[in-house]
């Protein structure tokens, strides 16, 4: 397989809540087959003594609405001696679509939430957590030892992202193999098929390989949402791209940054602390190949980095 580059598009938007989803980068390129995310703890981790990972409802205009939501209906899904993956039925989730989870001879159509537990040094640990009904992964490395847990922060998207009020993907199955830790995904309207494989997980990093069996052509094959609100309360702050034959990277706070194109790996993540999810981890997308052989593209030009954003609304979770 070829390596390519990606087009990386910023439709982020400034906001007040910090309980909403106002940053969105999206990833484009019809040749992508497989690439590869990895979640690894920020810079700062083993500086940090105390986390903060409380929601922040302040400027939020549906305080009341989330806090009268009764508790999730939990369901077993899977269990051995090491992973355990659990689901949830959520009153009032914003979306209730039926997606089919299969998982050995079980199957259910009406979950909003998944979580795969995995066991290391004699504890439970929640590693991955996804939302079947609009396509958002959230995932973390094992937590370092001094802090004994920590914050989940930005999701991700596989898939076809569309925008329906919100960005999503829509499946029309899932399936996961917890003796090879893969998710099979089938997205709905004839979009194809993908897995997903946790390839490795430590207290440093989690990392998942994606592989499309073909790939997207149109939309976005993936996206990552996440939060800022100031560099102080964020859930992501900075992004960096190494461009195709690039000798360093570019770097830029995340609301300042428009676009590029051809980028072979993309950082977002924070450098100082924030009072959010202070030790959510950072995120890269990387290794992105395609099977066919692509023409060098010349004159390619990424936007500057202090571009004015141009963004559409989005939702919350």
């Amino acid at each position: 397989m070829a390596r390519v580059g990606v087009s990386v598009k910023n439709r982020s938007e400034p906001v007040l809540c910090a309980e909403k989803d106002n940053v969105s980068l999206l990833f484009t390129n019809p040749d992508v087959h497989s690439f590869r995310i990895e979640a690894a703890h920020p810079v700062y981790i083993n500086t940090l003594q105390k986390d903060s990972f409380e929601p922040d409802w302040t400027a939020c205009d549906f305080e009341g609405v989330v806090k009268a939501q009764p508790p999730p209906n939990k369901i077993t899904l899977y269990e051995d001696v090491n992973i355990w993956v659990v689901g949830y039925r959520i009153a009032d989730f914003w979306r209730d679509r039926k997606v089919p989870v299969r998982i050995g001879d079980k199957m259910r159509d009406d979950l909003h939430l998944i979580q795969v537990w995995v066991r290391h040094d004699e504890r439970a640990e929640e590693v991955l957590v996804l939302y079947p009904t609009d396509g958002y992964w959230r995932a973390r490395p094992l937590p370092p030892k001094h802090l004994g847990w920590s914050a989940y922060g930005s999701s991700f998207m596989i898939g076809p992202v569309e925008d329906a009020g919100r960005l999503v993907v829509n499946f029309s199955e899932i399936r996961f193999d917890p003796k090879t830790m893969t998710f099979d995904l089938k997205f709905a309207g004839g979009g194809g098929s993908a897995t997903l494989q946790i390839a490795k997980l430590n207290r440093d990093v989690q990392v998942i390989d994606v592989t499309f069996a073909e790939p997207i052509k149109g939309p976005p094959f993936a996206a990552l949402r996440s939060m800022y609100i100031t560099s102080f309360n964020n859930d992501v702050a900075d992004i960096a791209v190494r461009h195709s034959g690039a000798v360093g990277w570019r770097e830029a706070p995340i609301m300042q940054f428009n676009e590029a194109e051809d980028v072979r790996e993309i950082w977002m993540g924070r450098t100082t602390l924030s009072r959010h999810n202070t030790s959510s981890p950072d995120f890269v997308f990387r290794d992105f190949k395609t099977p066919v052989a692509i023409p060098v593209r010349s004159g390619a030009k990424a936007s500057s980095a202090a571009e004015s954003d141009k963004a559409k609304p989005s939702g919350h979770r």
